[in-house]
């Protein structure tokens, strides 16, 4: 993959492949659902066409340790369901070190959706290869496509499609809420800035964002 684009922490040499804390960087003021961004947040149905996007009820994580349930209440959002963050960090187990991996986001989502309607997939690799990569990519458009959003948990920089780079050296997580080019690229929705509240990647990019760590998806 391109590793050019992505800094990983020790993260695997420490023992801390697909667990480990996930803090965001900046702190940022919540916005209620009624302040979201509409332009950013519209929804496009093009099922057949290579591309679907689903409607988020943005809201910008409160501190700097809720991205794990911003990402998920984001993530819920597209289903028309409204969870209270401080909820949903007590289920997760949130602290001020973060919400340690995606196994503690997936029984949330599932109480919330319904019983086994997403599992957790682990990319335990320092760098995705290419058949997680595809699996990643099918995994975000059947989502996608059934009307969900999916939640990784990422670490380290990596690039958007338009150039502008996004750290988290420390871990975050995010939410995957469309797709276009037949899920080549896909649209992330990150509760770290309400400034960059939405942006496009490549899969590949995501796929080894999320390496050493793991994802939520139906």
């Amino acid at each position: 993959m391109r590793t050019d684009l992505i800094r990983k922490t020790a993260l695997t040499a420490a023992g801390l492949a697909f667990t480990g804390g996930a803090i965001a960087g900046p702190v940022t003021t919540a916005y209620a659902a009624s302040d979201a961004k509409p332009t950013t947040q519209t929804q496009t149905d093009r099922k057949g066409h290579g591309e679907r996007e689903l409607g988020v009820r943005y809201e910008a994580q409160p501190n700097f340790y809720y991205c794990g349930p911003a990402a998920t209440r984001n993530a819920l959002s597209v289903q028309g369901k409204n969870i209270n963050v401080d909820d949903m960090a007590k289920e997760m187990g949130t602290t001020e070190a973060g919400t340690n991996s995606i196994n503690d986001i997936t029984p949330v989502l599932n109480k919330e959706t319904g019983k086994d309607a997403y599992h957790s997939v682990e990319i335990s690799s320092p760098d995705a290869d290419a058949k997680q990569t595809d699996s990643l990519r099918a995994d975000i458009v059947r989502t996608v496509d059934d009307g969900r959003a999916v939640v990784a948990n990422i670490a380290g920089t990596s690039t958007d499609t338009d150039g502008s780079t996004h750290s988290y050296e420390g871990g975050h997580y995010i939410s995957v809420v469309g797709y276009r080019d037949n899920g080549d690229t896909v649209k992330i929705a990150d509760s770290a800035d309400p400034n960059t509240a939405s942006y496009w990647i490549s899969v590949e990019h995501l796929a080894d964002w999320i390496a050493t760590r793991g994802y939520a998806t139906s």
